[in-house]
């Protein structure tokens, strides 16, 4: 039997039973979510993962595995975003190869490091630079917020993504 087959009882008629689903792959969500989130995050995604799942119980579902890498990924998202509209801290995308797309936190290092790149740009480089990358506003809302043209914007992107890139590389 493979990690995808469905469970004994109702799940093995193809329907899904929460209670089952739980009891044979909340270990396995919980430590491929540990790895990403560390254990306290991995926890309460596991659990918003499964009261999630309510809506499909008695439904037929032939990966289940898939669905719950699905339902957590988009957790995650969600709750990435929901951080950045907050003004928390960035994240980054890590792909696995085995499993979905999911958000991890930088360590304390990269964001010393990230503040001291933005805090280096000119002024004018690093207000269209925290409008786009961490506001999340388009080139189009950065231009009208700041009296500029689009192509202004995206100049100054330009230049800001390019002074990243000199100093995280230290080419000059």
């Amino acid at each position: 039997m493979t990690r995808d087959q469905p469970a004994r009882g109702a799940a093995a008629a193809g329907r899904m039973d929460i209670g089952a689903l739980y009891r044979r792959y909340a270990g396995w969500l919980r430590a491929t979510l540990s790895r990403r989130f560390g254990p306290d995050k991995a926890d309460d995604l596991v659990q918003e993962t499964y009261l999630r799942l309510q809506r499909y119980e008695g439904q037929v579902i032939a990966h289940p595995t898939a669905l719950l890498g699905r339902v957590a990924h988009n957790l995650a998202v969600s709750d990435h975003r929901r951080d950045r509209a907050r003004g928390g801290l960035p994240f980054r995308l890590e792909v696995v190869e085995d499993g979905p797309e999911i958000a991890i936190p930088p360590d304390q290092a990269e964001l010393v490091l990230l503040k001291q790149i933005i805090l280096s740009m000119p002024q004018t480089y690093r207000d269209v630079f925290v409008l786009n990358r961490f506001t999340g506003l388009s080139y189009l809302q950065i231009a009208k917020g700041l009296g500029l043209s689009v192509k202004t914007v995206e100049w100054r992107m330009s230049r800001a993504l390019a002074h990243c890139a000199v100093e995280l590389t230290g080419d000059a």
